[in-house]
């Protein structure tokens, strides 16, 4: 009787070691996958030896590489450095929040201005590649577009706050807050780049390798990336939604400058769609070449580069969906580009013989730039400084105090004044 009722109880407690230590295992194999660091399964890309990270494909010449690279560097840095000075100097855009927006322009500039430039230099070297050179493209590149992702997110939060909500909500969106969110963006996507180039986390993009990614890269390249990207196109949604209820109120009569902002904030959605349209075909390839061995390198790096392109692109966004962008363009041209000197004399009265005066005219109405004369001439015409006209705002009516007989209006023209010769 005693063998009976102790072999029961000895089954029983042997299947529950057993099931204890099954559990144990498979959690120790849980808890390795999740706590890896590394990649597992590291493998080549097809054809790697006919395209290089760094200098694109051999099969092409090395002169049409060239003028690709210079030509990207020369569009996207004219056009970063003309967004992050319309947002300086046009009345219509120096508002606080459009901060986010010089932001992004910012990392693209860094892409433009760094990244594809040297990329030039390797080609101009003749060498077919650069490792060096290919770690600090991808360290920087990864950065900007970390950056750029959490950006977009914030310019989406600031407009949905100035056009959605009450000026006492925006209004506690001080520029301090700003720049201490924009700081939080930058150090923040620092820390993460430099913790996935220290542990070897993603793909090896400069050694030509596609790696099995474990869960835990994924929940987080998840949570940095895609979950901003989502909540800045659920925030355009809603902003266009509401806008459009509201518009469909026979009362509902906003002011001009919401409109002007609703304009903006359309921009700034062309630019979240174009940043999705470039980045989307390298991050599907990227993600496909994780469970797929064969992955074309070409492929993989021709989408790498066409992602990067669009920081040489995006300000051509605002360009022509914007039209105060537009306008600060055109006038940020004809500064730098279309300054003139005209040189001429005047006939002499009473026999006295005047000097010749140059004048310099700065064509950009508004924008504290000014046309001066020759100080013979200002002192002829008894005018005086410029400098000292009140700067008069574009929704604001009242015209600026003129000089001698030419008083002021100001309405007429947008509130700018106009000066010429």
């Amino acid at each position: 009787m005693i063998n009976m009722s102790t072999n029961p109880g000895n089954a029983i407690l042997e299947d529950f070691n057993n099931m204890t230590n099954a559990i144990n295992a498979t959690s120790k194999a849980f808890i390795e996958s999740v706590m890896s660091t590394t990649m597992i399964n590291d493998g080549p890309l097809v054809d790697s030896d006919a395209v290089s990270p760094v200098t694109l494909s051999m099969e092409w010449s090395r002169v049409a590489r060239l003028l690709i690279m210079i030509g990207l560097s020369v569009i996207g840095s004219i056009g970063n450095v003309y967004m992050i000075s319309s947002v300086m100097i046009e009345d219509h855009l120096n508002k606080r929040g459009n901060t986010f927006v010089a932001n992004v322009a910012l990392a693209d500039l860094l892409i433009s201005g760094l990244v594809i430039p040297a990329s030039a230099v390797v080609i101009l070297s003749g060498l077919q590649d650069s490792p060096p050179v290919c770690q600090f493209q991808w360290f920087l590149s990864i950065l900007c577009c970390l950056v750029t992702v959490l950006t977009m997110a914030a310019v989406a939060a600031e407009n949905y706050i100035r056009l959605c909500l009450t000026p006492e909500c925006y209004a506690k969106l001080t520029v301090t807050k700003i720049t201490t969110l924009l700081f939080a963006i930058w150090i923040i996507s620092s820390i993460l780049v430099t913790l996935q180039s220290v542990y070897n986390m993603g793909p090896d993009y400069c050694n030509k390798k596609i790696s099995r990614i474990v869960p835990t890269q994924a929940l987080t390249a998840g949570a940095i990336v895609l979950a901003p990207l989502l909540i800045t196109a659920g925030l355009y949604m809603r902003i266009t939604y509401q806008v459009h209820v509201a518009r469909l109120n026979p009362s509902f009569k906003p002011p001009l400058a919401f409109n002007w902002d609703y304009s903006l904030m359309l921009a700034n959605a062309y630019s979240f769609v174009m940043f999705v349209v470039f980045w989307a075909p390298f991050t599907i390839v990227l993600a496909l070449a994780t469970i797929q061995r064969q992955q074309s390198a070409q492929v993989f790096y021709n989408l790498a580069w066409l992602a990067l392109s669009k920081s040489c692109f995006n300000n051509l966004v605002y360009c022509a969906g914007n039209r105060h962008f537009r306008n600060a363009y055109v006038n940020l041209f004809h500064y730098c580009c279309c300054k003139t000197t005209v040189t001429f004399s005047r006939r002499a009265r009473d026999g006295a013989t005047r000097p010749s005066g140059d004048v310099r005219v700065h064509i950009i109405p508004g924008y504290n730039m000014y046309s001066y004369t020759s100080p013979t001439r200002s002192r002829e015409s008894g005018s005086c400084p410029l400098q000292g006209r009140p700067r008069a705002r574009a929704n604001g009516g009242g015209g600026g105090l003129g000089c001698g007989g030419g008083g002021g209006g100001g309405g007429g023209g947008g509130g700018r004044d106009v000066y010429e010769l």
